[in-house]
């Protein structure tokens, strides 16, 4: 007997304006209009995803001291938005990225539990750290802390976060008037925390919402990000978008769970997806190029290239061979705000590598950054897009996948009407919703307090 399908799990990025998405294209409108993400909410929701998904951005990155203005430029804020789409949306999750560096516990824990409440059980916490001292000259904490620190800091942070969330446990509002009885106990929502990152100790004021917590999402491939989504998470991204690497990375933090504890049913794997969707796979290969060149200006491939060289490179012919100058290492980067900027290797290395891939290959610097930088996970027609996504996950590459349209906020309105009913018919995605709330969707438990 062979065994059952998996469940495809979907869910959908509005990425704002970025190297991603081409906010160029005449198709694309406003990303900071409510209209669009209420767009792309119903798009969603329509099509049955399991949840959307905003990242999040605390500063406006520069290059060579300027804000650049083919890359992030800005986008509202995050709970905004997502308490906004709560009122418009029934099903469809919110799940919202929100920093462990900068922020405190108690007020992050009191924000996404209320909006948990305002979305009747669909919210969902994106943990991130932050890692420069230029974002950190934003805040009063700044950018001090290591990178060992900065996991032991959202490690406490979330531990924390949770024992405010637990300290309801939902049965304390009687609500009794007869008895005049509101509050079972006058020790609802007490807390103390007394640790090396926060020691703090009160009443939290919230009362425990629908899902008890949000869900957990974590954001890294790095081993301290995998040990944290295996100890802590109930998703993780992924940019893993080969069967191969997918496999392996799945293995790999699947294979994690057991020491924690935990069961590997109760982790989810979502690789990060884009997608060029067409008629034909010839005629969706040709969009994705075209897209690829929309993506990457010879402005913008001179200052991607600046991430690695460190120098002002726009004397440089975009359509030429690469620099044959050697890049400056060092802690103050040309690019400020970029994880790209953070090499883990000496950038002369790397800028060796290039050549050799440009030479092998005969590529100008355009061209190149087009080939390290492919973005396109699924190409081709709505059958070879859908069975490509159902390979992949029936194969334990993933569990599922968060799109990323290249246009905003109609970019995932053909994915929907064209590749879904397809996925739908394999058996393999709902045709309705089965419950009410995220962990529902996603078939993840509730967790007791």
């Amino acid at each position: 007997m062979s065994a059952p399908l998996k469940q495809i799990h979907l869910a959908a990025h509005f990425p704002g304006v970025n190297n991603t998405t081409v906010w160029s294209d005449p198709d694309s409108g406003s990303h900071i209009d409510f209209d669009s993400f209420v767009h792309f909410a119903e798009t969603a929701e329509r099509a049955k995803f399991d949840f959307l998904f905003l990242a999040e951005g605390l500063r406006l990155r520069e290059q060579a001291g300027k804000i650049y203005d083919l890359d992030v430029v800005g986008r509202p804020d995050t709970f905004t938005v997502l308490a906004a789409l709560a009122a418009v949306t029934t099903h469809v999750g919110l799940t919202g990225t929100i920093n462990s560096t900068f922020n405190e516990p108690y007020e992050v824990a009191r924000q996404f539990a209320s909006l948990d409440h305002l979305s009747a059980g669909r919210a969902a916490w994106n943990v991130v750290t932050s890692w420069d001292a230029f974002t950190g000259e934003n805040f009063r904490r700044g950018g001090f802390l290591p990178r060992e620190q900065r996991y032991a800091r959202a490690k406490e942070f979330l531990a924390t976060a949770h024992e405010l969330f637990d300290s309801w446990h939902g049965d304390e509002i009687a609500a009794d008037p007869d008895s005049g009885t509101f509050l079972r106990t006058a020790r609802a929502g007490a807390f103390a925390h007394h640790g090396e990152q926060f020691d703090i100790h009160g009443q939290f004021n919230v009362p425990r919402s629908p899902q008890g917590r949000p869900l957990i999402f974590q954001a890294g491939d790095s081993e301290e990000g995998r040990e944290f989504a295996a100890a802590e998470a109930d998703a993780i991204f992924s940019r893993h978008d080969t069967r191969e690497a997918g496999q392996a990375f799945y293995s790999d933090v699947k294979g994690r769970l057991a020491r924690h504890g935990r069961t590997p049913d109760q982790l989810l794997i979502l690789p990060a997806a884009t997608f060029a969707l067409a008629d034909t796979d010839a005629e969706a290969r040709e969009l994705a190029h075209g897209i690829r060149l929309q993506q990457v200006s010879g402005q913008t491939a001179l200052r991607h290239l600046e991430h690695v060289w460190n120098t002002d490179l726009s004397g440089y012919d975009p359509d030429g061979p690469l620099p044959g100058i050697d890049p400056v290492p060092g802690e103050h980067t040309l690019a400020r705000g970029r994880s790209t900027t953070r090499h883990h290797r000496d950038p002369r290395e790397i800028a060796r590598e290039l050549r050799e891939r440009a030479e092998a290959k005969n590529l100008s610097i355009r061209e190149l950054v087009i080939d390290i930088t492919a973005r396109q996970t699924f190409i081709g027609s709505a059958a070879t897009i859908a069975a490509s996504i159902n390979d992949l996950v029936q194969h334990d590459a993933a569990d599922g996948f968060i799109l990323a349209p290249h246009v905003s906020p109609g970019g995932l309105d053909t994915f929907a009407a064209q590749v879904v009913p397809l996925l739908q018919e394999r058996g393999v995605f709902r045709t309705e919703y089965e419950g009410t709330t995220l962990r529902d969707h996603l078939g993840l438990r509730h967790p007791d307090a």
